[in-house]
């Protein structure tokens, strides 16, 4: 089967391959003309065109005596050469049909012997009825055009099912076609212009690009460039736009696929789809082939929960095979991402399948500054906006999430009639990229609002006066997704590790909404659920993980991974007793218990000031850290925040500023 270029303009877009779109127009005029000679022959041969009763030449001769044959339409009388019968057609007078049923025919047709009836034309002549004789040739055409119609809507439905069964790719020849979808070079665009806040990633992948733009240079020394490379990274770091940047830096056409795409209901589909996408890498090179969430394609081998034979095994051979036997002479580069690399086959790893494993990891400040600025170039921002800033109050967010900053200030911009973004719509973009909108419809009663007030004084209160803390950003007693109020935290720089003390002081931090609720009300509710959560697993993280426990020394207990593979992890055993886990329990809760005595210590003794931050917050609903510092310092609030009227409660809330999230990285928000 034809194959087009795949670096001609005729692609202008991307194509399937294994789908192939060329029609086989041979094809169907011979199905066309096959339906139509048979459905001739045996129309023809049966005489049935179209609403026709049979009757015999007796009951003829009577239809003419009495007046019912029709004398408009001409009769006719069919001669076959070489056969003693002859066929009479014609068409009953209207209204004298033999028949008065509903439906009954409105023509007739009768046969005839030529030896008895060699004057019957002469004779119908004479009585006024006009007679035409056709050859059986003749009637053989006039069926085939009668047929054409019908042949007309058959081809039209085989086209259409073809057609969508070839798009589809599941017509039961291209069930092992690939389905990597090409962008071709002169629609690539993207480079690594486009790509920031990762700059050591584009440096490692630059030797990729001088490769595919001067392989010579590499093979005159012996060097041979990586046979696949495999991006590791949290979602949303860009680790297929990097991918596709690699394309457009050297000019050459990108594959992608899905690992999805390679499994179907059928076996052996996956290794034949494998087979064929390497097939048309090689007719296509120079090119990239990228494989997006290669996981889902290429977990352990032998970990299947089932007993059968698991489908993903079978293609996760095929890939091995033809990495292992692909030279990279040929021009071709395999790029795979993945934000689960802990679930991966150790083969698929070795050198010679996926050489170099490129971290593409969270941006620092200056790479969120630098992505800010590449997404605000398509939309139009006042002079007052400081990208800076900006990315200072952004820690610990993706690129997409940056991305989705831009786009949600734009739509708010718009929103509020305003002719361009300012700081007011990026701040609150940022909280509402994180966090969701800002629910100030919800109904909620005074006194739950009250509690709510209480509990987020706590958390700022102790924020404020602690040494080891972030400083306080913003407290709000506004719903913002599922919590009823957040204290938000914004550490002055990325930190990417903590201080046993700086933990610590978090822990009695998180403590201090359940401690304001007992001090002021004498009872507690359950909206500290998320604090205790969150308490129970830096304590559990101290112990088991960063050897902060003076009881169970620097010993990590088990073993701890962001996600768990059920596969793997499902047959494994705990590696300490059970006295050392009893120990392990007991060290939790008390570090969980000191930070709570902690907490209710130092609220307190700073009751008064707590009451202080919570009127304030009924009153206003929402404060910044300056104005809680001026309650600390000064017993009230100087410089107020406009109050919260009906007026002003319009989709542009206060300006805020999302948290560190949860982990080594940062506090999180405490949710009443």
């Amino acid at each position: 089967m034809a194959q087009l270029d795949p670096r001609s303009s005729k692609d202008k877009n991307s194509r399937n391959f294994g789908n192939d779109n060329n029609f086989n127009w041979r094809g169907i005029l011979l199905f066309a003309c096959a339906i139509a000679l048979l459905g001739g022959f045996l129309l023809s041969r049966n005489g049935n065109y179209g609403n026709v009763e049979e009757i015999s030449f007796t009951d003829f001769e009577k239809y003419i005596d009495e007046g019912r044959i029709s004398k408009e339409e001409p009769l006719q009388l069919i001669v076959t050469e070489g056969r003693s019968t002859q066929t009479l057609r014609g068409a009953y007078e209207k209204g004298k049909k033999p028949s008065s049923l509903a439906g009954a025919p409105d023509h007739f047709k009768t046969t005839i012997f030529i030896e008895y009836n060699k004057d019957l034309k002469t004779e119908l002549e004479n009585r006024g009825y006009k007679v035409d004789i056709k050859a059986d040739s003749d009637v053989m055409l006039s069926a085939l055009l009668q047929f054409l119609p019908i042949a007309l809507f058959f081809l039209i439905l085989y086209f259409f099912f073809r057609q969508q069964i070839r798009n589809a790719g599941k017509g039961a020849l291209n069930f092992g076609k690939s389905k990597a979808r090409m962008l071709a070079r002169d629609r690539n665009r993207v480079t690594f212009k486009d790509v920031a806040g990762v700059e050591e990633a584009k440096e490692e992948v630059q030797e990729i690009v001088d490769f595919l733009k001067d392989p010579k240079k590499f093979q005159k020394l012996g060097g041979r460039i990586p046979k696949g490379v495999l991006m590791v990274g949290p979602p949303g770091t860009g680790k297929t736009l990097l991918a596709r940047a690699i394309a457009g830096e050297a000019d050459v056409p990108f594959f992608s696929i899905s690992g999805s795409d390679f499994v179907e209901m059928f076996v052996g589909v996956g290794a034949s789809r494998v087979r064929d996408m390497f097939e048309q890498g090689k007719k296509s090179a120079p090119c990239i082939i990228f494989i997006d969430e290669i996981d889902a394609v290429g977990r352990h081998r032998g970990h299947g929960l089932g007993g059968g034979h698991d489908e993903r095994e079978q293609t996760l051979n095929a890939l091995l095979v033809e990495m292992d036997g692909f030279d990279t002479q040929e021009g071709v580069i395999i790029i795979a991402a993945t934000n689960r690399p802990d679930v991966l086959d150790p083969a698929l790893l070795r050198p010679g399948r996926f050489d170099r494993q490129i971290t593409v990891n969270l941006p620092d400040v200056k790479g969120r500054e630098e992505i800010l600025r590449v997404h605000a170039k398509r939309v139009k921002l006042a002079e007052g906006v400081d990208l800076g800033v900006v990315a200072r109050g952004t820690p610990g967010y993706s690129g997409a999430e940056l991305a989705n900053v831009i786009n949600e200030a734009a739509l708010l911009a718009a929103r509020r009639g305003l002719k361009a973004i300012t700081m007011a719509e990026m701040e609150e973009a940022r909280d509402k990229v994180r966090w969701g909108k800002e629910r100030r419809s919800l109904a909620i009663s005074e006194k739950e609002k009250e509690n709510t007030a209480y509990h987020e004084a706590g958390h700022a209160l102790l924020c404020e006066v602690l040494e080891h803390t972030d400083p306080l950003h913003k407290v709000t007693i506004i719903p913002r997704g599922p919590s009823l109020g957040s204290t938000m935290y914004l550490p002055t720089e990325d930190k990417y590790t903590n201080r046993k003390n700086e933990l610590l002081d978090r822990l009695v931090v998180i403590m201090g909404g359940r401690v304001a609720e007992e001090i002021v009300f004498g009872d507690v509710t359950n909206g500290a659920t998320g604090d205790i959560r969150m308490a129970t697993g830096i304590a559990r993280k101290m112990v088991c993980e960063w050897g902060m426990s003076e009881r169970l020394g620097m010993v990590e207990y088990g073993e701890h991974e962001d996600y768990v593979f059920l596969g793997r992890d499902i047959s494994r055993s705990r590696a300490y007793s059970e006295a050392t886990a009893q120990e392990i329990d007991r060290e939790v809760k008390r570090l969980c218990d000191d930070s709570y005595q902690r907490a209710l210590k130092v609220l307190t003794l700073r009751k008064e000031t707590l009451v202080a931050i919570a009127k304030a917050l009924l009153e206003y609903e929402t404060l910044d850290g300056s104005q809680i510092r001026e309650i600390l310092n000064n017993g009230r609030l100087i410089s107020p925040p406009p109050p919260i009227s009906p007026a002003n409660r319009d989709d542009r809330p206060p300006e805020t500023t999302r948290p560190q999230p949860e982990g080594v990285g940062g506090l999180t928000e405490a949710p009443a």
